[in-house]
């Protein structure tokens, strides 16, 4: 699977301390990252005007250099600047802009490029900061954020003021942030680009998740040699049919339904089986087993939760198996994903006494508490190891908030447990063809449309 890396703000200069170590200097590194923001920023301007907005540190200093070239370029170029340079490397860029420096509003352009504060920032801007910052906005037609918009905390995504402007095309330097990939934040960024700076990998890193790279089953495979996949039903099995027919499309080569009485509304590709389920969990040839969707919680599912836990097949627990479970699956040994949205994330974080703040947050402490992946799906879904692998997932079709997607979204990425991923990747794969099946739908899809398009989803990534 491609990924690219994700930092922290502290990831971030420790990275490009490394840099610096190896003999790169601050200002060396400030002409290539700015000069990557500056190629595009040029090519948007096509010859018009650009405004650039400068703060005091080197987020600054790389709009002096953005200014300067951009100069170069035959453009238009005026630099707004509030406060003085306060680093050595943006005094260094702000001398050789040798031109002049205003350090209130009113300049008008067709592009405004905010270089006022970089990834570092904590606090909300200044009421005459964020003033200026509006304002700028709202005299220029075409709005770039350089790494990430001013206003905008880096490693969270938070909105730290009010009524901040919405940004048409966002730079991100040297490797994305989690602000680049996290609501509300994200919301107002625009398009997103990765200007390139050398950055090395950074080990522990966060990852996006990107598209897989899937192969075709071998010359010689059979239905077993692809993954059984067992789904098991409950008192809702409409929910396990949905699971099913995403399974059939995920990849594996076999997909059956476990059903104390077979649904009317099976498909025949389908096959079910009312056999006990101690006995029917005894194939040895299972490749993986979804529980939870439409499983109900009376007795019934607590007895049949509890009896696919105790088996040894890699596992995914969805709906309402993430309800009921308890604390006794951190006794389990065989691989196991979870796949909460934020009720049953709560939930779950009660049950294992998690106390965390946002989804990132509190996905990272219930894998390290449970001994489970998560896969804390929503508007920005993220995937933990318990071991600290932390994946993002690229904003999905808005369209995906219905009824019923869940139920895919647990179906796929069953489908891949069986192929033979660890819950980890399979976890990635099932959360990007998601988000590629939706794609492939366009607007007002129905869930069963969702499962059809999955095998169309899978094909993008052969």
């Amino acid at each position: 699977m491609t990924a690219a890396q994700v930092l922290t703000a502290a990831q971030m200069r420790a990275a490009e301390q490394s840099l610096f170590d190896a003999g790169v200097s601050v200002s060396a590194l400030m002409e290539t990252a700015a000069g990557g923001a500056a190629e595009w920023i040029r090519r948007i301007a096509a010859g018009r005007a650009v405004t650039v907005l400068c703060g005091p540190g080197n987020n600054g200093g790389d709009g002096y250099v953005i200014a300067r070239l951009l100069r170069e370029a035959g453009n238009a170029v005026t630099v707004i600047a509030p406060l003085a340079p306060a680093t050595d490397a943006a005094k260094e860029a702000r001398r050789r802009w040798n031109g002049p420096v205003g350090t209130a509003g009113g300049a008008r352009g067709d592009v405004v490029v905010d270089c006022l504060f970089g990834s570092g920032l904590t606090r909300p801007l200044s009421a005459e900061h964020a003033l200026l910052l509006r304002d700028l906005a709202a005299r220029h037609r075409y709005r770039v954020a350089i790494d990430v918009p001013s206003g905008i905390a880096s490693d969270s995504g938070a909105v730290l003021n009010e009524r901040l402007p919405h940004f048409d095309l966002t730079l991100a330097l040297g490797a994305w942030k989690f602000a680049h990939w996290s609501l509300p934040g994200r919301a107002l960024m625009g398009q997103m680009r990765l200007v390139p700076i050398g950055i090395a990998a950074v080990e522990g890193a966060a990852q996006l998740i990107g598209r897989p790279r899937l192969a075709p089953p071998a010359p010689d495979a059979h239905k077993y040699t692809r993954g059984l996949c067992a789904i098991i039903a409950g008192a809702m099995p409409g929910a396990s049919v949905l699971a099913s027919l995403a399974a059939q499309r995920g990849g594996a080569g076999y997909v059956k339904l476990f059903a104390e009485t077979c649904p009317a509304n099976l498909p025949a590709s389908i096959p079910a089986t009312g056999e006990a389920l101690p006995e029917a969990l005894g194939d040895k040839r299972i490749g993986a087993v979804l529980i939870g969707p439409g499983l109900g919680t009376d007795n019934a599912a607590r007895t049949r939760l509890a009896q696919t836990v105790a088996s040894e097949h890699p596992l995914v627990i969805d709906a309402e198996g993430l309800r009921l479970l308890g604390s006794e699956i951190c006794e389990r040994k065989a691989p196991t994903l979870a796949t909460p949205h934020d009720g049953e994330l709560e939930t779950l974080c009660r049950t294992f006494n998690v106390v965390a703040e946002g989804r990132r947050n509190r996905a990272q402490a219930l894998a390290r508490a449970s001994g489970m992946v998560i896969c804390a799906k929503g508007p920005d879904t993220v995937i933990a190891a318990p071991d600290g692998r932390l994946a993002l997932a690229p904003p999905a079709p808005s369209w995906l908030s219905m009824a019923g997607t869940g139920d895919v979204l647990a179906g796929i990425a069953v489908s891949r447990m069986a192929t033979g991923r660890d819950p980890f990747t399979a976890a990635c794969e099932a959360v990007w063809s998601h988000g590629e099946a939706a794609r492939l739908c366009g607007p007002a899809f129905t869930p069963e449309e969702l499962a059809q398009a999955v095998s169309e989803a899978l094909a993008a990534s052969l």
